[in-house]
């Protein structure tokens, strides 16, 4: 492999043909801050359009800055991070974001988890030097999985890249030009009425409050809070590892026991895991893989658990829609086992039963 000589920051470094600048930059422990740049490990997939200009540096010899992001180091190449220059240009070019962005970030779903509102207080952004153009574009809450803000966007187009190089689901793409430039489905449509698979991976990559998942909380709340009803949770098995790191527990913990009892003071009547839905699932899979065999149906069987996936085949795949398999997934088995069996064992209505579902992503709600 070929290695290329270069200096950041007056510290030589040494690295591969083909390395950005910003690459090279955190090998030698310089912090280039980024908006837009993505790289997914393992899917040889870069977003790097250069598109939020927060990552300029100096390189000697050039009369301009670049972008760190797409930027290749040479062969020679003396570079500054942290010259007077490449930092206002930064940050004037963040400010220039923030000039047209909604300043509503208290009651903003991504308070706190915010890159852009994050790099601001890094950076120290106290004032904004520009006036910008507010956008006015509707907010799309078509759907029950995804929350879509134009007004949010700051074209840094990762959400572009993720549905259509990773999920090659091809609903979202750049939409006008100039300052009504945002990233959206074709014409603007709402995007229930789209192909949209709502499998939440734009929502996972968005740096800002643009894209979201619909939030249910408040819904929950009233429904613990109203004594006639009866309210259930199911719990899917990842969660109970996932969300001890959200409570400052190494990664990878195990909440079996600390879960259920949490839920129970916030005031669930019964808290069910989702596993004993999923052997459901897997009996009344395996009963049509054997009725298929015996009886000359389609092969092979596909099974239906995701709703994400099951959207994607019925969108893209429709002449192929005998391969999953009918079942629904564990989630709905659930529902609907409680609803039923749950609710005749207990003598309850149906009616005054509600199910919340605790699930590690988006396409649950879709």
């Amino acid at each position: 492999m070929e290695m290329i000589n270069c200096t950041i920051n007056g510290v030589p470094v040494q690295v591969s043909k083909g390395t950005s600048v910003l690459h090279a930059a955190k090998k030698v422990g310089a912090d280039v801050p980024t908006l837009c740049y993505l790289n997914l490990h393992g899917f040889d997939i870069l977003n790097e359009v250069s598109s939020c200009r927060v990552c300029m540096v100096e390189v000697e010899g050039r009369p301009n800055l670049v972008t760190a992001c797409s930027e290749k180091v040479t062969e020679g190449m003396n570079i500054r991070t942290d010259s007077n220059r490449a930092i206002m240009a930064r940050r004037a070019n963040l400010e220039l974001l923030l000039s047209n962005h909604p300043k509503e970030c208290l009651t903003c779903a991504m308070n706190l988890d915010c890159e852009l509102q994050a790099l601001a207080a890094k950076m120290r952004v106290r004032e904004i030097h520009y006036e910008g153009e507010a956008m006015n574009y509707p907010v799309d809450q078509s759907s029950k999985a995804i929350q879509k803000d134009p007004n949010k966007c700051i074209m840094c187009r990762r959400c572009e890249m993720m549905c259509n190089e990773v999920q090659t689901v091809g609903v979202l793409s750049a939409l006008g030009r100039g300052f009504d430039a945002v990233v959206a489905p074709a014409f603007n449509l709402d995007m229930i009425d789209t192909s949209c698979t709502f499998c939440g991976q734009c929502v996972a990559v968005c740096p800002t409050g643009a894209l979201v998942e619909m939030d249910d909380t408040a819904s929950v709340w009233r429904a613990l809070n109203n004594p006639d009803k009866h309210v259930i949770v199911q719990v899917a098995p990842a969660i109970r590892v996932a969300i001890g790191e959200m409570f400052g527990l190494e990664p990878g913990t195990i909440t079996t026991g600390k879960l259920p009892t949490a839920l129970r003071r916030m005031g669930f009547d019964a808290v069910f895991d989702t596993d004993w839905a999923a052997d459901l699932t897997i009996m009344e899979e395996a009963s049509e893989l054997v009725h298929r065999i015996q009886h000359g149906g389609t092969l092979p069987i596909l099974t239906s658990c995701c709703p994400a996936w099951v959207q994607f085949f019925e969108h893209h795949f429709p002449d192929m829609l005998d391969i999953p398999s009918s079942c629904k997934s564990p989630q709905i088995m659930f529902g609907a086992m409680a609803k039923t069996y749950y609710a005749s064992e207990k003598g309850i209505d149906p009616k005054d039963i509600v199910v919340v579902s605790i699930m590690p992503c988006v396409a649950k709600k879709a």
